[in-house]
């Protein structure tokens, strides 16, 4: 049987045979691997038909997986009428090669498969030219090994999972094209980040800013929904989000936030598409506080979870406060399993953003952590301060008013970052008849405001 071609499998007729090795210092259970995998099949448009494992202590050289494993796996993929093997690993040009001549089934690597869902998913010019470039970079260095089995890539037709390419401009490529097509890329990529940093800088003085990040399908983009207005995409499927939303979140009280909705995260991310993608997780790296949504449900959670601070750690997103969020927590079969949360995490907060259990005091702890830990005290300040005057009224809970000569005399509850609101927009302020700087110093210190907020240990809520 020859290979078939990529350009001529149609995408909804994808069968897919799928493919994990257990190597030496894998953690995460064989089921769960192809629980995940089969998810990404399916996001990519395809029908799982069959899988295939095998333990080793490392990949074979030329195949991946050994002689034997080869031989069974043309013979699963011919009995189910395959059309596809997917691959849960990343693999070298040659094992591909090598193995497509073998089963004579189209080869794809995990990679290739979250490339190819990336492409269909980018709807913004932002996100395509952000898969365009991490679409070429992974082709880059493969031209010499893949070129017998790439075929014509027709962009943007849905034409078969792995094929959705950067399109006519990789059909008959050489390294020379490559770059000048990557460079005038990343040209064009940089127009729109150097706004979009404009943007983001200008929103976080004008705002607090709030990121939702997690897992890819831990339930973002519906707690997006749930908190604001909506608008996020929201489904059942992973990577359902690939460009930023953003709006405003009220907290009630006058108070509210600009909340972002980011793209999600997943074990073994390929580089290039982090790389690719980075201007759209800056939102997430300068954001004033980090919502780290988890799905409770999931049986690998807590292995996501350490997927999502590792991938945070490296764009650079560690310092910010962060509050956890056990989403889908209705969906627990057994009421025991929330004492396992409990008790590992005790200061989380249970959520579901479908039922919106938990919602009033997610609202809450995220206020306070807007306003800061609140005092009762009395602000003086002159009665022509007309801005500072309109926030108190608006913004915090006043308890009495007075006047005396020139000055407004507000007794009030308010909280310590709104005090910094109040002086950047007046400076001339009395707490308590003592300055300002001397009253915050007396009145709000550090232990206090940081018991405030709920946190994920070992971070504690910091700025």
């Amino acid at each position: 049987m020859a290979i078939e071609q990529r350009e001529d499998v149609n995408v909804v007729a994808e069968r897919a045979v799928l493919v994990a090795l257990t190597l030496r210092g894998e953690r995460i259970a064989i089921d769960d691997r192809f629980e995940e995998l089969s998810a990404l099949t399916a996001s990519a448009g395809g029908v799982v038909v069959g899988h295939i494992t095998q333990k080793r202590r490392l990949p074979h050289g030329k195949t991946f997986i050994g002689k034997g494993k080869v031989a069974q796996l043309k013979e699963l993929a011919e009995s189910v009428d395959a059309t596809i093997i997917i691959f849960d690993h990343d693999m070298s040009p040659s094992q591909i090669q090598n193995l497509e001549e073998a089963v004579e089934r189209k080869i794809i690597d995990r990679s290739e498969l979250i490339l190819d869902i990336f492409s269909s998913r980018a709807s913004t010019t932002e996100a395509k030219l952000q898969v365009e470039i991490a679409q070429l970079e992974y082709t880059y260095p493969r031209l010499r090994a893949m070129w017998d089995h790439l075929g014509q890539v027709t962009g943007g037709a849905p034409v078969g999972i792995g094929t959705r390419g950067p399109g006519e401009q990789q059909i008959e490529i050489d390294r020379r094209l490559v770059q000048k097509r990557l460079k005038q890329l990343r040209r064009e990529l940089d127009e729109i980040q150097q706004r979009s940093v404009r943007e983001v800088e200008k929103r976080n003085n004008d705002y607090f800013t709030v990121g939702l990040v997690g897992y890819t399908n831990a339930g973002k983009s519906t707690l997006f929904n749930t908190l604001t207005s909506g608008g996020a995409w929201a489904h059942d499927q992973l990577f359902a989000t690939l460009s930023t939303r953003i709006e405003r979140w009220e907290l009630g009280g006058g108070t509210g936030v600009m909340l972002s909705d980011t793209v999600g995260f997943i074990r073994r991310l390929p580089h290039h598409l982090v790389a690719s993608f980075r201007s759209t997780l800056e939102e997430t790296v300068h954001c004033q506080l980090l919502m780290l949504v988890l799905d409770a449900s999931d049986p690998c959670a807590f292995l996501q979870l350490e997927t999502v601070e590792k991938t945070l750690k490296d764009i650079g997103a560690e310092h910010q406060p962060r509050l956890l969020l056990l989403n889908k927590i209705d969906q627990l079969e057994d009421p025991s399993d929330r004492l396992v949360w409990v008790s590992r995490y005790p200061e989380a907060i249970q959520i579901s953003a479908v039922t919106k259990e938990g919602i009033e005091e997610l609202s809450e702890e995220v206020r306070l952590a807007v306003i800061g830990l609140v005092r009762e005290v009395t602000l003086s300040l002159p009665v022509k301060a007309s801005k500072a005057i309109d926030f108190l009224e608006k913004r915090t809970q006043v308890l009495e008013r007075a006047w005396e000569d020139d000055r407004s005399l507000y007794r009030v509850k308010i909280g310590r970052n709104q005090i910094q609101q109040i002086l950047s927009r007046e400076r001339d302020v009395l707490i308590d008849g003592a300055p300002a700087t001397e009253a915050i110093e007396a009145l709000w210190t550090l232990p206090d405001e940081m018991g405030a907020c709920c946190h994920l240990p070992p971070h504690r809520l910091e700025g």
